[in-house]
């Protein structure tokens, strides 16, 4: 198995809860528009307010799409399905920019969250992380709403630190580096898991394997996560530039 070729799972959860609260969970406010409505939910977010103070064009797309598609009748999940993969490719773009210690940390609220809900349900955690083989889930119907405001706080942090004035400059050098100090962490996962280990980068042979494909992910992450937070960085910077 190549190394390049470890599918990293990252689900934007604050997506899944704007759009859960707006479209199903949403209390009724006499006298609102939807816009205005949709425009509420998101400012209880702090990474939709660093979307749109970094992507001011995007944001203005995005909130345009997704109130489309709720006056199409669209449910809640179609929505999510389209809208997290694009901010989840703006979230992998910063963290190419972002301090060693907010990548180690959004990568770790991550696992906080996949570990979560797993503990809820072994085929909630493989369709959180693999949402595109058997189709995702919305996050805030299965996690508590602390560490939902926790996930947007970390998500936030880390996108402003991107643009901040101690924001990383990702080299070739480090790149390589990466390259080296992920070879033990899989090859740890292969004498564990031997041939399973494609799931890594096939997700979609974990489908009846989802219980051990959760279980190999996170320690995937664990072991990464317990190296030094400049070597775990770079990892986690390596792995997202594939």
């Amino acid at each position: 198995m190549k190394l390049s070729r470890i599918v990293i799972p990252l689900v934007v959860v604050v997506v899944a809860t704007v759009v859960g609260f707006f479209i199903g969970a949403r209390p009724t406010h006499s006298g609102l528009t939807d816009e205005q409505q949709f425009d509420a939910a998101m400012s209880q977010f702090p990474s939709f307010m660093v979307l749109k103070e970094q992507e001011p064009a995007y944001w203005s797309t995005l909130r345009t799409r997704a109130l489309t598609m709720q006056k199409e009748g669209k449910t809640e999940q179609q929505i999510i399905d389209v809208i997290q993969p694009e901010i989840l490719q703006i979230q992998i773009s910063r963290l190419q920019s972002a301090p060693d210690d907010q990548v180690v940390r959004y990568m770790k609220v991550n696992m906080e969250q996949t570990a979560a809900i797993q503990k809820v349900s072994d085929d909630d955690c493989y369709r959180f992380l693999f949402p595109t083989v058997k189709g995702g889930i919305n996050p805030m119907r299965v996690l508590p709403k602390e560490m939902l405001t926790y996930r947007a706080t970390v998500d936030a942090e880390m996108m402003r630190s991107a643009y901040g004035a101690g924001k990383h400059t990702a080299t070739p050098k480090e790149q390589e580096r990466a390259q080296q100090d992920l070879q033990p962490v899989a090859e740890k996962l292969m004498q564990k898991y031997g041939a399973d280990v494609a799931i890594l980068s096939e997700p979609q042979k974990g489908v009846g394997k989802e219980k051990l494909t959760c279980d190999m992910v996170e320690e995937l992450w664990s072991n990464v996560l317990a190296l030094p937070a400049d070597k775990a960085a770079g990892i986690v910077r390596f792995m997202m530039a594939q």
